[in-house]
């Protein structure tokens, strides 16, 4: 799965799901812009894909803010010219322990779908243009399975709940248009994230970010060029005729 000639943007990369994504981008060829909050540990990564010779922009931005976007949308076409790839990785988990949606206040309720919900629209929406222009762009929304309010959740499967009908929603209205939106579950894996939700739990036996990247850059090249409006479990993904 040859990726080069492509730039990706990946939000939430300086750790976990986003940083195991920017590595197999890289080693596949494409160019990677990398985005978080925390610039020190988005410079780590950075230091990590440039020892492999990547090429490599890291934008410390806050994707719930929407100048923010459009500042790192244009570093990115300065320095690389193009928009091929965005995966919407970025995400909160809110309070932990996890409560219920009794005990949320107004604030932080708001924050985390701001952050989880409306941090990929407004994404989708600044790089969009670009995309259609040149009627080709592959749009990677990352999900949880807690989106179908299993558990005691709270605000984040509501939020992953959300950005599924917004995945389905924009593939709808950009079907045919060459541009494609997919989601990715990734299933439980060993993230600092779920090390948080479920404090109790060893989860060390759980699968790698790094173990659930071909789903990743299978949609990103473009032997999935034809496939739009998918949900797709990381651990269970197979290559297409292997």
């Amino acid at each position: 799965m040859d990726l080069k000639g492509k730039v990706a943007i990946i939000t939430g990369a300086s750790r976990g799901i986003g940083r195991a994504v920017a590595h197999a981008y890289v080693d596949a060829g494409a160019a990677v812009v990398i985005t978080a909050r925390t610039e020190e540990a988005l410079n780590r990564v950075c230091a990590e894909l440039l020892e492999k010779n990547g090429r490599v922009l890291a934008w410390a931005a806050d994707v719930s803010q929407n100048d923010q976007i459009i500042e790192l949308v244009n570093a990115t076409l300065a320095q690389f010219g193009q928009i091929d790839v965005l995966v919407n990785n970025a995400a909160v988990l809110g309070p932990s322990p996890r409560p219920p949606l009794l005990h949320y206040d107004e604030h932080t309720f708001s924050e985390v779908l701001r952050i989880n919900v409306i941090g990929p629209f407004l994404m989708t929406r600044a790089v969009l243009p670009h995309m259609l222009q040149r009627s080709s762009g592959s749009i990677i929304n990352v999900t949880s399975g807690v989106a179908s309010g299993r558990g005691p959740c709270g605000a984040y499967g509501v939020s992953k709940a959300a950005l599924n009908a917004l995945s389905h929603t924009w593939a709808e209205e950009l079907r045919g248009t060459g541009v494609r939106v997919n989601i990715v579950n990734p299933g439980r894996t060993q993230t600092q994230m779920l090390r948080e939700a479920y404090p109790e739990e060893d989860v060390s036996g759980l699968p790698r970010p790094e173990d659930i990247t071909p789903v990743f850059v299978w949609l990103a090249s473009d032997r999935s060029r034809h496939v739009t409006g998918g949900y797709f479990e990381a651990q269970e993904f197979k290559l297409p005729g292997v």
